[in-house]
């Protein structure tokens, strides 16, 4: 009754109204124990099968997107705000967007650049963003929603062998592929006018996806507060911050760092170090929020990320930001969200990207508790 009361709740967008009000407990989360109706071989597993929690939905329940479609960014403005969030993708020199409005209903999209297959994945519960490559030790696999959450991300499962995967680290928990991890590919959140700016031909995930949503609407309406607590999160507290304050993430060389939104939308601009690596992390404005309130469109300001490495044609640069442009202090050379200098003496050299995500504390510091804090 209560797997069925939660999946009514998220379906018709109700759940954070109950988030909202302090009435979750009358959603209890059930556990796993077995796997029944799953082909998973449970004999193989780095977890405790009882961490998991059904999430409401049943297997794809929230169905994801198995043949995308795309249309231009003229087409994609039609129904798409300026302000909207979309995960940009380059691969292969083809870069495409994905609508937070789209993939807050699906959570998984697996794709193809060129000879490269891709799932891009999204779990509103933890704003976790992340790009993987389908491919293990040369087999490809495709993906699909379990409807079970674990410290309340999405846990993910592939059809070939019914494993369970935690999307926010790509690691496989449960089954024959216990262990396994996918390969992070870089991707960031801007706004669509900032996409279409860039790349204008490039191509916008279709609305077209063989089922009926209310895109454009948030069903978590409400849910990005930081005064808020996770739903069903189940780990351990980190008392260094707020669960629900939004992090810019990097790991390098298992050197983790997290950067609080609350300084680097005051900073726009930090160039560090990590693990001998100099980066810089860009966040201006853009992007609006896809989880504040119920049309995306009218959401709270959150910005646009990026992380890149600093270093150009053998030399290593710094940043800043004048009140309008992010430029490098060596050349003045003027670079856009996305890592390109759009002009002066670099104009048309590109920023090598950094994996990183834009996640809620919790979910980052469950799983890398040894991360460092930058404290300015």
């Amino acid at each position: 009754m209560a797997i069925e009361m939660t999946f009514k709740l998220i379906k018709f967008g109700l759940l954070p109204a109950i988030l909202a009000f302090g009435l979750v407990l009358s959603v209890e989360a059930v556990p796993y124990n077995s796997l029944p109706g799953w082909r998973t071989n449970t004999a193989k597993r780095l977890i405790n099968l009882n961490e998991l929690q059904t999430g409401g939905p049943s297997k794809d329940g929230i169905p994801p997107i198995y043949h995308p479609r795309f249309v231009s960014v003229s087409q994609a403005a039609k129904w798409l705000s300026p302000v909207e969030p979309v995960v940009s993708l380059t691969l292969d020199g083809r870069t495409r967007a994905y609508p937070l409005q789209i993939l807050i209903w699906h959570e998984i999209v697996n794709d193809r650049f060129g000879d490269v297959p891709v799932i891009v994945t999204f779990c509103p519960l933890c704003y976790s963003v992340n790009v993987f490559d389908r491919r293990i030790n040369g087999r490809e696999y495709t993906f699909g929603t379990s409807g079970m959450l674990r410290y309340s991300n999405l846990v993910m499962y592939d059809h070939q062998t019914e494993s369970l995967w935690q999307q926010v680290i790509g690691r496989a928990l449960v089954g024959d592929m216990a262990g396994a991890n996918l390969k992070a590919i870089p991707a960031q959140i801007i706004s669509f006018e900032q996409f279409r700016t860039t790349y204008k031909n490039g191509l916008v995930l279709s609305r077209t996806t063989g089922h009926k949503r209310n895109y454009g609407r948030n069903p978590y309406a409400g849910y990005d507060d930081i005064r808020k607590s996770p739903f069903m999160y189940k780990g351990k507290a980190d008392d260094r911050l707020r669960p629900m304050e939004k992090l810019v993430t990097v790991s390098l060389d298992n050197f983790s760092k997290a950067y609080p939104y609350s300084l680097t939308q005051s900073k726009y601009v930090i160039n560090d170090e990590i693990a001998g690596e100099s980066i810089v992390v860009f966040h201006i404005r853009g992007a609006v929020s896809a989880l504040n309130r119920s049309q995306i469109a009218t959401s709270r300001e959150d910005g646009s990320t990026g992380v890149f490495h600093r270093e150009v044609d053998g030399k290593i640069l710094t940043f800043s930001y004048n009140g309008k442009d992010l430029v490098d202090d060596q050349t003045g050379s003027v670079w856009d969200i996305t890592g390109k200098a759009v002009s002066g003496p670099l104009q048309g050299k590109t920023l090598i990207p950094v994996v990183h995500g834009d996640y809620f504390a919790f979910i980052w510091l469950v799983f890398k508790p040894e991360t460092e804090i930058y404290l300015e």
